[in-house]
Protein backbone atom coordinates (compact mmCIF):
# COMPACT_ATOMS: atom_id res chain seq x y z
CA UNK A 1 0.00 0.00 0.00
CA UNK A 2 0.89 3.39 -1.05
CA UNK A 3 2.78 5.32 2.35
CA UNK A 4 2.69 9.36 2.21
CA UNK A 5 6.48 10.60 2.13
CA UNK A 6 7.17 13.81 3.80
CA UNK A 7 6.98 15.53 0.37
CA UNK A 8 3.58 15.26 0.64
CA UNK A 9 2.86 15.99 4.69
CA UNK A 10 4.99 18.97 3.95
CA UNK A 11 2.67 19.50 1.01
CA UNK A 12 -0.38 19.61 2.88
CA UNK A 13 0.92 21.15 5.77
CA UNK A 14 1.48 24.75 3.38
CA UNK A 15 -2.00 23.99 2.51
CA UNK A 16 -3.26 24.86 5.81
CA UNK A 17 -4.43 28.52 6.27
CA UNK A 18 -2.05 30.11 8.82
CA UNK A 19 -5.19 31.57 10.41
CA UNK A 20 -6.35 28.30 12.00
CA UNK A 21 -3.13 27.34 13.57
CA UNK A 22 -3.61 27.50 17.11
CA UNK A 23 -3.66 30.63 19.24
CA UNK A 24 -0.87 31.59 21.49
CA UNK A 25 -1.29 30.06 25.05
CA UNK A 26 -4.22 30.98 27.41
CA UNK A 27 -2.68 32.86 30.31
CA UNK A 28 -3.26 30.96 33.55
CA UNK A 29 -4.54 27.81 31.67
CA UNK A 30 -4.25 24.66 33.57
CA UNK A 31 -4.41 20.93 33.04
CA UNK A 32 -5.88 18.26 34.95
CA UNK A 33 -9.00 15.68 34.47
CA UNK A 34 -8.99 12.41 34.01
CA UNK A 35 -5.76 10.82 32.34
CA UNK A 36 -6.84 9.19 29.40
CA UNK A 37 -5.82 11.82 26.94
CA UNK A 38 -2.86 10.13 24.76
CA UNK A 39 -1.80 12.79 22.47
CA UNK A 40 1.58 14.54 22.90
CA UNK A 41 1.27 18.87 22.91
CA UNK A 42 3.44 20.17 20.02
CA UNK A 43 5.99 22.61 20.83
CA UNK A 44 3.68 26.22 21.21
CA UNK A 45 1.09 24.49 21.39
CA UNK A 46 -1.33 25.89 24.42
CA UNK A 47 -2.61 23.26 26.66
CA UNK A 48 -6.57 22.75 27.31
CA UNK A 49 -7.96 25.16 29.88
CA UNK A 50 -8.91 22.49 32.17
CA UNK A 51 -10.28 22.78 35.65
CA UNK A 52 -8.10 20.19 38.30
CA UNK A 53 -10.02 16.96 38.57
CA UNK A 54 -9.71 13.79 40.60
CA UNK A 55 -7.03 11.66 38.46
CA UNK A 56 -9.01 8.91 37.21
CA UNK A 57 -7.07 6.38 35.31
CA UNK A 58 -8.57 3.21 32.54
CA UNK A 59 -7.40 -0.11 33.52
CA UNK A 60 -5.05 0.21 30.23
CA UNK A 61 -4.65 3.48 27.90
CA UNK A 62 -6.00 3.50 24.53
CA UNK A 63 -3.78 3.18 21.62
CA UNK A 64 -1.55 6.15 19.67
CA UNK A 65 -4.45 7.22 17.49
CA UNK A 66 -3.48 6.84 13.67
CA UNK A 67 -1.42 10.29 12.71
CA UNK A 68 -3.72 10.21 9.58
CA UNK A 69 -7.20 9.90 11.90
CA UNK A 70 -5.81 13.06 14.53
CA UNK A 71 -5.94 15.03 10.87
CA UNK A 72 -9.26 13.70 9.73
CA UNK A 73 -11.52 17.51 9.41
CA UNK A 74 -7.91 19.70 9.00
CA UNK A 75 -4.25 19.71 9.96
CA UNK A 76 -4.83 22.15 12.55
CA UNK A 77 -6.85 19.41 14.98
CA UNK A 78 -4.16 17.20 15.10
CA UNK A 79 -3.06 18.57 18.66
CA UNK A 80 -3.81 17.06 22.14
CA UNK A 81 -3.97 21.16 23.37
CA UNK A 82 -6.30 23.79 22.81
CA UNK A 83 -6.91 24.94 19.11
CA UNK A 84 -8.85 28.21 18.70
CA UNK A 85 -9.92 30.91 15.61
CA UNK A 86 -7.39 33.62 15.83
CA UNK A 87 -8.21 36.68 17.93
CA UNK A 88 -10.91 34.34 19.79
CA UNK A 89 -11.12 34.91 23.20
CA UNK A 90 -10.35 32.40 25.86
CA UNK A 91 -13.04 29.77 26.22
CA UNK A 92 -13.89 28.73 29.49
CA UNK A 93 -12.18 26.54 31.81
CA UNK A 94 -13.58 22.96 32.11
CA UNK A 95 -13.30 19.75 33.58
CA UNK A 96 -13.57 17.78 30.57
CA UNK A 97 -10.25 16.42 28.99
CA UNK A 98 -11.59 16.85 25.47
CA UNK A 99 -14.41 18.89 23.71
CA UNK A 100 -15.48 20.05 20.16
CA UNK A 101 -17.86 23.20 19.06
CA UNK A 102 -18.48 22.91 16.17
CA UNK A 103 -21.71 24.29 13.43
CA UNK A 104 -24.60 21.71 12.81
CA UNK A 105 -25.24 23.39 9.30
CA UNK A 106 -22.13 24.69 8.07
CA UNK A 107 -19.99 21.83 9.38
CA UNK A 108 -17.08 24.17 10.94
CA UNK A 109 -15.39 23.78 13.75
CA UNK A 110 -15.01 26.67 15.92
CA UNK A 111 -12.97 25.22 18.40
CA UNK A 112 -11.59 22.49 20.40
CA UNK A 113 -9.15 21.28 22.82
CA UNK A 114 -7.36 17.75 22.15
CA UNK A 115 -10.06 17.23 19.29
CA UNK A 116 -9.25 13.69 18.09
CA UNK A 117 -8.13 12.88 21.83
CA UNK A 118 -8.90 8.85 22.18
CA UNK A 119 -12.41 9.20 25.44
CA UNK A 120 -14.76 6.63 26.56
CA UNK A 121 -18.45 7.54 25.09
CA UNK A 122 -20.79 6.26 27.90
CA UNK A 123 -24.33 7.05 26.70
CA UNK A 124 -23.36 9.66 24.20
CA UNK A 125 -22.99 6.51 22.23
CA UNK A 126 -26.82 5.83 21.59
CA UNK A 127 -26.28 8.92 19.16
CA UNK A 128 -24.24 6.53 17.06
CA UNK A 129 -26.94 4.13 17.50
CA UNK A 130 -29.78 6.69 16.65
CA UNK A 131 -27.98 7.55 13.55
CA UNK A 132 -27.50 3.84 12.50
CA UNK A 133 -30.85 2.38 13.30
CA UNK A 134 -33.65 5.65 12.72
CA UNK A 135 -33.46 4.97 9.14
CA UNK A 136 -34.21 1.37 9.89
CA UNK A 137 -37.07 1.03 11.85
CA UNK A 138 -40.49 1.81 11.31
CA UNK A 139 -41.58 4.55 15.12
CA UNK A 140 -45.46 3.15 14.36
CA UNK A 141 -44.29 -0.66 14.06
CA UNK A 142 -45.31 -2.24 17.89
CA UNK A 143 -42.61 -4.93 19.01
CA UNK A 144 -41.88 -6.84 22.35
CA UNK A 145 -39.61 -6.33 24.46
CA UNK A 146 -37.82 -10.02 25.39
CA UNK A 147 -35.60 -10.77 28.60
CA UNK A 148 -32.31 -10.53 26.56
CA UNK A 149 -32.86 -6.76 26.11
CA UNK A 150 -32.86 -6.65 29.65
CA UNK A 151 -30.51 -8.24 30.31
CA UNK A 152 -28.09 -4.81 31.44
CA UNK A 153 -25.53 -4.40 34.37
CA UNK A 154 -27.63 -3.62 37.37
CA UNK A 155 -27.86 -0.30 38.97
CA UNK A 156 -27.47 1.07 34.91
CA UNK A 157 -29.72 3.45 33.38
CA UNK A 158 -33.10 1.95 32.60
CA UNK A 159 -36.40 2.79 31.26
CA UNK A 160 -38.82 0.77 32.70
CA UNK A 161 -39.60 -1.63 30.29
CA UNK A 162 -41.09 -4.77 30.56
CA UNK A 163 -40.08 -7.87 29.60
CA UNK A 164 -43.03 -9.32 27.71
CA UNK A 165 -44.24 -5.70 26.56
CA UNK A 166 -45.85 -4.45 23.68
CA UNK A 167 -44.78 -1.10 22.61
CA UNK A 168 -44.26 0.96 19.69
CA UNK A 169 -40.50 1.81 18.16
CA UNK A 170 -41.30 5.65 18.59
CA UNK A 171 -41.81 5.11 22.41
CA UNK A 172 -38.32 2.91 22.76
CA UNK A 173 -37.43 5.34 21.15
CA UNK A 174 -38.27 8.06 23.22
CA UNK A 175 -36.88 6.04 25.77
CA UNK A 176 -33.42 6.01 25.22
CA UNK A 177 -33.09 9.39 24.13
CA UNK A 178 -35.04 11.18 27.03
CA UNK A 179 -34.16 8.50 30.00
CA UNK A 180 -31.09 6.63 28.58
CA UNK A 181 -32.58 3.58 28.78
CA UNK A 182 -29.77 0.63 28.58
CA UNK A 183 -32.93 -1.86 28.06
CA UNK A 184 -34.44 0.53 25.02
CA UNK A 185 -30.82 0.40 23.05
CA UNK A 186 -30.46 -3.51 23.62
CA UNK A 187 -33.80 -3.79 22.02
CA UNK A 188 -33.06 -1.08 18.87
CA UNK A 189 -29.95 -2.60 18.73
CA UNK A 190 -31.61 -5.98 18.12
CA UNK A 191 -34.45 -5.10 15.81
CA UNK A 192 -32.71 -2.90 13.58
CA UNK A 193 -29.69 -5.72 13.32
CA UNK A 194 -31.31 -8.16 11.17
CA UNK A 195 -30.74 -11.82 11.37
CA UNK A 196 -27.99 -11.30 13.82
CA UNK A 197 -29.96 -9.42 16.67
CA UNK A 198 -28.15 -7.23 18.75
CA UNK A 199 -24.31 -8.66 17.32
CA UNK A 200 -25.81 -7.22 13.68
CA UNK A 201 -26.48 -3.68 15.35
CA UNK A 202 -23.68 -3.65 16.59
CA UNK A 203 -21.62 -3.89 13.82
CA UNK A 204 -23.93 -1.73 11.95
CA UNK A 205 -22.99 1.02 14.01
CA UNK A 206 -19.68 0.49 13.70
CA UNK A 207 -20.24 0.44 9.66
CA UNK A 208 -22.25 4.01 9.66
CA UNK A 209 -19.42 5.39 12.46
CA UNK A 210 -16.76 4.54 9.59
CA UNK A 211 -19.33 5.68 6.79
CA UNK A 212 -19.93 9.30 8.43
CA UNK A 213 -15.54 9.75 9.05
CA UNK A 214 -15.70 9.00 12.55
CA UNK A 215 -12.64 6.42 12.73
CA UNK A 216 -11.67 6.80 16.34
CA UNK A 217 -15.17 5.45 16.86
CA UNK A 218 -15.93 1.95 17.82
CA UNK A 219 -18.84 0.43 19.66
CA UNK A 220 -18.64 -2.51 21.42
CA UNK A 221 -22.22 -2.11 23.25
CA UNK A 222 -25.24 -0.57 21.70
CA UNK A 223 -25.78 1.43 25.19
CA UNK A 224 -22.31 2.82 25.90
CA UNK A 225 -22.12 0.90 28.80
CA UNK A 226 -18.46 0.35 28.91
CA UNK A 227 -16.92 -3.12 27.29
CA UNK A 228 -13.28 -3.76 26.20
CA UNK A 229 -12.32 -1.50 22.80
CA UNK A 230 -14.86 0.99 23.12
CA UNK A 231 -14.14 4.35 22.12
CA UNK A 232 -14.86 7.89 20.60
CA UNK A 233 -13.40 11.50 20.38
CA UNK A 234 -15.05 14.93 20.43
CA UNK A 235 -14.33 15.35 17.02
CA UNK A 236 -16.22 11.82 16.26
CA UNK A 237 -19.02 12.45 18.35
CA UNK A 238 -19.78 15.68 16.41
CA UNK A 239 -19.59 14.68 13.31
CA UNK A 240 -22.49 11.65 14.56
CA UNK A 241 -24.50 14.55 16.27
CA UNK A 242 -24.65 16.57 13.06
CA UNK A 243 -26.00 13.10 11.62
CA UNK A 244 -28.41 13.13 14.36
CA UNK A 245 -29.56 16.23 13.96
CA UNK A 246 -30.12 16.09 10.06
CA UNK A 247 -33.03 13.63 10.91
CA UNK A 248 -36.53 15.43 12.13
CA UNK A 249 -37.63 12.30 13.94
CA UNK A 250 -34.37 12.34 16.22
CA UNK A 251 -34.60 16.46 16.92
CA UNK A 252 -38.49 15.99 17.71
CA UNK A 253 -37.72 12.67 20.31
CA UNK A 254 -34.38 15.09 21.39
CA UNK A 255 -36.75 17.86 22.59
CA UNK A 256 -38.81 16.00 23.94
CA UNK A 257 -39.85 17.19 27.58
CA UNK A 258 -42.19 14.55 28.81
CA UNK A 259 -43.37 11.41 27.40
CA UNK A 260 -45.79 8.57 28.51
CA UNK A 261 -44.94 4.51 28.23
CA UNK A 262 -47.98 2.62 28.06
CA UNK A 263 -49.73 0.71 30.66
CA UNK A 264 -49.16 -3.36 30.32
CA UNK A 265 -52.30 -4.50 31.05
CA UNK A 266 -51.47 -8.05 30.58
CA UNK A 267 -48.49 -7.71 32.72
CA UNK A 268 -50.34 -5.74 34.72
CA UNK A 269 -48.22 -2.98 34.07
CA UNK A 270 -49.27 0.57 34.74
CA UNK A 271 -48.42 4.00 32.87
CA UNK A 272 -45.99 5.84 33.08
CA UNK A 273 -44.54 9.58 32.94
CA UNK A 274 -40.45 10.34 31.70
CA UNK A 275 -39.04 13.42 31.77
CA UNK A 276 -35.79 14.16 29.62
CA UNK A 277 -32.65 13.87 31.83
CA UNK A 278 -30.98 16.47 29.61
CA UNK A 279 -31.58 19.92 31.67
CA UNK A 280 -30.07 22.35 29.03
CA UNK A 281 -33.59 22.17 27.57
CA UNK A 282 -35.06 23.30 30.71
CA UNK A 283 -32.12 26.27 31.25
CA UNK A 284 -30.53 27.08 28.14
CA UNK A 285 -32.23 29.92 25.63
CA UNK A 286 -32.50 27.86 22.17
CA UNK A 287 -31.59 24.71 23.15
CA UNK A 288 -32.81 21.57 20.72
CA UNK A 289 -31.45 18.99 22.32
CA UNK A 290 -28.76 16.19 23.34
CA UNK A 291 -27.36 13.51 25.70
CA UNK A 292 -25.79 13.14 29.15
CA UNK A 293 -23.48 10.11 29.50
CA UNK A 294 -21.52 8.40 32.61
CA UNK A 295 -19.66 5.44 33.71
CA UNK A 296 -17.22 4.87 36.28
CA UNK A 297 -14.17 4.52 33.45
CA UNK A 298 -15.81 7.34 30.96
CA UNK A 299 -16.72 9.85 33.60
CA UNK A 300 -19.39 12.41 32.40
CA UNK A 301 -19.79 13.25 28.88
CA UNK A 302 -22.21 15.12 26.94
CA UNK A 303 -23.38 16.10 23.55
CA UNK A 304 -25.92 19.13 23.35
CA UNK A 305 -27.30 21.71 20.77
CA UNK A 306 -28.83 25.02 20.51
CA UNK A 307 -29.90 27.72 18.20
CA UNK A 308 -29.36 31.80 17.98
CA UNK A 309 -29.64 33.74 15.70
CA UNK A 310 -29.96 31.47 13.31
CA UNK A 311 -27.12 29.56 14.02
CA UNK A 312 -27.01 25.86 15.28
CA UNK A 313 -24.05 25.37 17.04
CA UNK A 314 -23.40 21.94 19.10
CA UNK A 315 -20.69 20.86 22.08
CA UNK A 316 -19.50 17.48 22.74
CA UNK A 317 -17.51 16.96 25.90
CA UNK A 318 -15.49 13.38 27.45
CA UNK A 319 -14.21 13.18 30.53
CA UNK A 320 -15.73 15.32 32.85
CA UNK A 321 -15.74 15.65 36.16
CA UNK A 322 -18.54 17.89 38.25
CA UNK A 323 -16.94 19.55 41.29
CA UNK A 324 -19.11 22.44 40.67
CA UNK A 325 -20.68 21.88 37.03
CA UNK A 326 -22.40 19.35 35.37
CA UNK A 327 -21.61 17.90 31.95
CA UNK A 328 -24.87 20.03 30.39
CA UNK A 329 -23.78 23.26 32.08
CA UNK A 330 -20.49 23.05 30.88
CA UNK A 331 -21.55 22.41 27.47
CA UNK A 332 -23.32 25.45 27.90
CA UNK A 333 -20.40 27.70 28.93
CA UNK A 334 -18.77 26.48 25.36
CA UNK A 335 -21.62 27.02 23.80
CA UNK A 336 -21.91 31.01 24.73
CA UNK A 337 -18.59 30.82 23.48
CA UNK A 338 -19.26 29.71 20.44
CA UNK A 339 -22.10 31.38 19.78
CA UNK A 340 -19.71 34.78 20.49
CA UNK A 341 -17.15 33.78 17.97
CA UNK A 342 -17.76 35.49 14.62
CA UNK A 343 -19.72 33.69 11.81
CA UNK A 344 -16.50 33.29 9.85
CA UNK A 345 -14.49 31.55 12.39
CA UNK A 346 -13.44 27.71 12.21
CA UNK A 347 -9.96 25.96 12.85
CA UNK A 348 -11.11 22.84 10.90
CA UNK A 349 -14.54 21.24 9.45
CA UNK A 350 -16.79 17.91 9.74
CA UNK A 351 -16.22 15.87 6.87
CA UNK A 352 -19.26 14.58 5.12
CA UNK A 353 -20.31 11.16 5.24
CA UNK A 354 -18.91 8.61 2.99
CA UNK A 355 -15.80 11.45 2.14
CA UNK A 356 -13.05 9.67 3.05
CA UNK A 357 -13.75 6.60 1.65
CA UNK A 358 -14.56 8.52 -2.09
CA UNK A 359 -10.73 9.94 -1.07
CA UNK A 360 -9.27 6.70 -0.53
CA UNK A 361 -11.04 4.93 -3.72
CA UNK A 362 -9.94 7.59 -5.90
CA UNK A 363 -6.65 7.89 -8.32
CA UNK A 364 -3.35 9.16 -6.82
CA UNK A 365 -3.78 12.49 -5.64
CA UNK A 366 -7.13 12.54 -4.78
CA UNK A 367 -6.56 14.06 -1.27
CA UNK A 368 -4.69 16.78 -2.36
CA UNK A 369 -7.70 17.43 -4.52
CA UNK A 370 -10.02 17.31 -1.67
CA UNK A 371 -7.57 19.29 0.16
CA UNK A 372 -7.69 22.25 -2.01
CA UNK A 373 -11.76 21.76 -2.57
CA UNK A 374 -12.12 22.75 0.83
CA UNK A 375 -10.25 26.21 0.63
CA UNK A 376 -11.48 29.65 1.33
CA UNK A 377 -14.48 29.44 -1.13
CA UNK A 378 -15.08 28.99 -4.31
CA UNK A 379 -16.36 25.86 -6.69
CA UNK A 380 -14.67 23.65 -4.41
CA UNK A 381 -16.03 24.62 -1.32
CA UNK A 382 -19.58 22.28 -1.57
CA UNK A 383 -17.51 19.73 0.65
CA UNK A 384 -18.17 21.68 2.97
CA UNK A 385 -21.52 22.89 2.46
CA UNK A 386 -24.59 22.43 4.84
CA UNK A 387 -27.04 18.81 4.76
CA UNK A 388 -29.86 19.18 2.72
CA UNK A 389 -32.66 20.98 4.61
CA UNK A 390 -30.96 22.68 7.09
CA UNK A 391 -29.30 25.68 6.70
CA UNK A 392 -27.09 27.77 3.98
CA UNK A 393 -24.28 26.50 3.02
CA UNK A 394 -20.62 28.14 4.74
CA UNK A 395 -17.13 27.49 2.96
CA UNK A 396 -15.06 26.80 5.48
CA UNK A 397 -11.23 27.74 4.78
CA UNK A 398 -9.65 24.22 5.83
CA UNK A 399 -8.14 21.07 4.40
CA UNK A 400 -8.40 17.65 5.39
CA UNK A 401 -4.75 16.73 5.10
CA UNK A 402 -3.62 13.47 2.92
CA UNK A 403 -4.70 11.23 5.19
CA UNK A 404 -7.22 8.57 4.03
CA UNK A 405 -5.10 6.09 2.24
CA UNK A 406 -3.10 5.78 5.52
CA UNK A 407 -5.90 5.70 7.55
CA UNK A 408 -7.15 2.57 5.74
CA UNK A 409 -4.34 0.53 5.75
CA UNK A 410 -4.23 0.92 9.07
CA UNK A 411 -7.75 0.78 10.24
CA UNK A 412 -7.21 -3.23 10.91
CA UNK A 413 -4.21 -2.86 13.13
CA UNK A 414 -6.07 0.24 15.26
CA UNK A 415 -9.45 -2.14 15.55
CA UNK A 416 -7.37 -5.22 16.99
CA UNK A 417 -5.56 -2.68 19.53
CA UNK A 418 -8.78 -2.07 20.78
CA UNK A 419 -10.42 -4.87 20.56
CA UNK A 420 -7.49 -6.14 22.94
CA UNK A 421 -8.06 -3.93 25.89
CA UNK A 422 -9.62 -5.71 28.97
CA UNK A 423 -13.31 -5.01 30.68
CA UNK A 424 -13.98 -2.23 32.57
CA UNK A 425 -12.51 -2.09 35.93
CA UNK A 426 -15.13 0.17 38.31
CA UNK A 427 -13.41 3.58 40.05
CA UNK A 428 -15.52 5.06 43.12
CA UNK A 429 -17.42 7.93 41.59
CA UNK A 430 -20.13 9.93 43.08
CA UNK A 431 -23.47 10.34 40.64
CA UNK A 432 -25.94 12.85 40.14
CA UNK A 433 -28.99 12.45 38.66
CA UNK A 434 -28.07 12.92 34.87
CA UNK A 435 -26.03 9.69 35.28
CA UNK A 436 -26.03 6.60 33.11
Amino acid sequence: MRTWGPSVALAAALLVPASILPAPAVAGARTGGPAVRVGRLPAGAPPCPNVPAPAIRPPKPPPAADPAARAVGGAALATAGLVLPPVAPAPPAVTATSWVVADLDSGAVLGGCGPHEYGVPASVQKLLLAATMLPRLDPDREVTVTDEDLAIEPGSSAVGLAAGGRYRIETIWLGLLLKSGNEAANALARLGGGPDGTAGGIRAMNEEARRLGARQTHAFTPSGLDGPGQFTSAYDLALIARACFADPAFRRYTATRTAEVPAQPALREKAFQIQNDNMLLDHYPGAIGGKTGFTDLARHTYVGAAERGGQRLVVTLLGAEIPTQRGWQQGAALLDWGFGLPRDAAVGRLVRPGELDRVAAAPTGAASALAGGAGLGGAGSAATGAWPGTGPSVAVGVVLVAGGAVLLGRRRRHAAALAAMPPRAAVPGAKMPEDD
